[in-house]
C-alpha cells in the first residue's frame, strides 16, 4: 500500500509544512510534522514541499494484520434530508439487524444533518445499541467534505466491523471517501449480505458488466463498506414495546452520542448557491405494478399502449435500456444495473429480452410474468409465468377483458 513517507532529519521549519495540503493531512509538532489519514496521497507535498522531506513509499507487498477484535459492531449511516429520512436507510437497517443477530455484534447508526431531533426519535424503536447523531448548521446542505468527515470520524469512534451505506447519490460519494481514509475494501452495489462466524462479510454483487455475480471478503482489512441500492432488502420493522423488553440485546432507548466536529472539518470548497426540489412524484421503485417494454416493442409510436395497460391497472410503464438509449423513454423510468432496482407486487415484461443487467433490477419482484415471442428468452428463466407470443395480439386482448371487468383507469 502506497504511502507518505516523512524525513524528519530534513525538515527546517515546521510550521510552514502543513500549508501544503490541501486536505489538512501534515500537522506540526515544533520541528517534526506527522501525515494523518486524512491524506489523499495527492502528492502535492512531495512535488512542492522542501526537496527530499517527503517521499512516495510503494509499501508492502504483504498486508500488515489487523487485530480484529477491535472492530466490532454494525454501523448504518442513515441517510436524511429535511424531514424526511431515506427508505434504502430503513433497508440498511433490517440488514443490519440481521447481520448483528447471527454475529452477536451491537447495532450502531450515524446520522448528519441540522435539527435531528425528531429524526433520532423515530429510530428508536428499530433496535439500535448506539447513535452518534452529527447536528450542525454546517450540514444543511449536503457537501462531500463536511459528511464525510462526519462519517469517518463516527467510524474511528464506534470501530464497527461492518459498514452499511445506501447506494444513492450522496452515499456513493461519502463510503469511497471514508473506505480510501481508512485503507480498507469496498464492495458497491451489493446484491446479497452475508456475515461469517468470525466477522468476514460476504458481498455479491455484478461484475464484467452483470455476466457474473462476484463473491467478495475483505478478510485483511477493517472496517468492511457495502453500499446497497435502494429495494434490495426489506425495510427493519419497528420493535414493539415488549419485545424491546425480552430481547436482551436491544434497549428502550439507544445511546445518543450528539458530537461537533472540528470548524476546519465543517469547511468545502462546495458553495451551495440555491436549491429547488425536484417534486413530488411517483417513480417506478415506489410503483406495486409496473409494465416493463423492451426493444421487442419495435418503435416509441408502440408506447401508448403499454401506457393504457399501466394505467387500467392502476401501475407505471418502464422500460430497459435500449429504449432510453433511443430516447424514447425517460432514464428515471430504466430498470437495471444502469438504471433503478425495483420490487413490485407484479411486473409484466413486454417485449423484454431479459439481459442479467436488467434482471438483477427487478428479479425481487413479487410476481413476474413475461410475454415475448421468442420462447428460448433469457427473461423466462425468471418469470413465474411466461407467455409466447406477440404483445401486439396479447395486450389488445388483455385490454379487452379488463375494460370489460370495468377495471379501465383503476387505481
Amino acid at each position: 500500500m502506497k504511502t507518505i513517507v516523512v524525513h524528519q532529519e530534513l525538515i527546517s521549519d515546521a510550521q510552514e509544512l502543513p500549508k501544503l495540503c490541501p486536505f489538512g493531512a501534515i500537522i506540526a509538532h515544533d520541528n517534526s510534522i506527522e501525515i494523518t489519514e486524512e491524506c489523499r496521497l495527492c502528492l502535492i507535498c512531495v512535488r512542492k514541499g522542501p526537496k527530499g522531506v517527503f517521499t512516495l513509499d510503494a509499501g508492502q507487498t504483504v498486508a500488515p494484520k489487523i487485530d480484529m477484535s477491535q472492530w466490532r459492531g454494525i454501523l448504518v449511516y442513515i441517510e436524511q434530508h429535511g424531514d424526511h429520512i431515506h427508505p434504502v436507510s430503513l433497508e440498511m437497517l433490517g440488514k443490519a439487524q440481521e447481520l448483528g443477530a447471527k454475529s452477536n455484534q451491537p447495532i450502531y447508526a450515524v446520522m448528519i444533518g441540522t435539527n435531528l431531533t425528531e429524526r433520532v426519535h423515530a429510530l428508536f424503536s428499530y433496535g439500535i445499541d448506539t447513535m452518534v447523531v452529527y447536528d450542525n448548521p454546517a450540514f444543511n446542505y449536503f457537501r462531500t467534505e463536511p459528511y464525510t468527515a462526519a462519517l469517518h470520524d463516527a467510524i474511528t469512534q464506534l470501530r464497527p466491523s461492518v459498514v452499511l451505506v445506501g447506494g444513492t447519490t450522496n452515499g456513493r460519494m461519502v463510503a469511497p471517501r471514508c473506505a480510501a481514509r481508512l485503507k480498507t475494501g469496498l464492495t458497491a452495489d451489493c446484491t446479497f449480505l452475508d456475515i461469517q462466524p468470525n466477522g468476514d462479510l460476504d458481498q455479491i454483487r455484478p461484475a464484467f458488466g452483470g455476466n457474473i455475480m462476484a463473491h467478495i471478503r475483505t478478510t485483511r482489512h477493517r472496517p468492511q463498506f457495502a453500499t446497497v441500492r435502494y429495494k434490495i432488502f426489506e425495510a427493519a420493522k419497528k420493535l414493539t414495546e415488549k419485545e424491546i423488553q425480552v430481547v436482551s440485546v436491544f434497549k428502550n432507548k439507544p445511546t445518543v452520542l450528539f458530537q461537533e466536529l472540528e470548524t476546519a472539518k465543517l469547511s468545502s470548497n462546495i458553495k451551495i448557491l440555491q436549491e429547488e426540489a425536484k417534486g413530488v412524484g411517483t417513480y417506478i421503485e415506489d410503483a406495486s405494478i409496473l409494465i416493463a417494454i423492451g426493444k421487442g416493442v419495435g418503435k416509441a409510436s408502440a408506447i401508448p399502449l403499454f401506457e393504457e395497460l399501466a394505467l387500467a391497472l392502476g401501475g407505471m410503464v418502464a422500460c430497459t435500456r435500449p429504449l432510453v438509449e433511443n430516447g424514447w423513454m425517460d432514464p428515471r423510468k430504466q430498470i437495471g444495473l444502469s438504471g433503478r432496482t425495483v420490487k413490485p407486487k407484479l411486473i409484466i415484461t413486454c417485449g423484454v429480452s431479459g439481459s442479467v443487467q436488467f434482471a438483477a433490477g427487478m428479479n425481487s419482484s413479487e410476481r413476474i410474468i413475461a410475454i415475448n415471442i421468442d420462447p428460448k428468452a433469457p427473461i423466462f428463466k425468471t418469470a413465474h409465468i411466461g407467455i409466447v407470443g406477440d404483445v401486439f395480439t396479447i395486450i389488445p386482448q388483455l385490454l379487452s377483458h379488463l375494460q370489460g371487468k370495468g377495471m379501465k383507469h383503476a387505481q
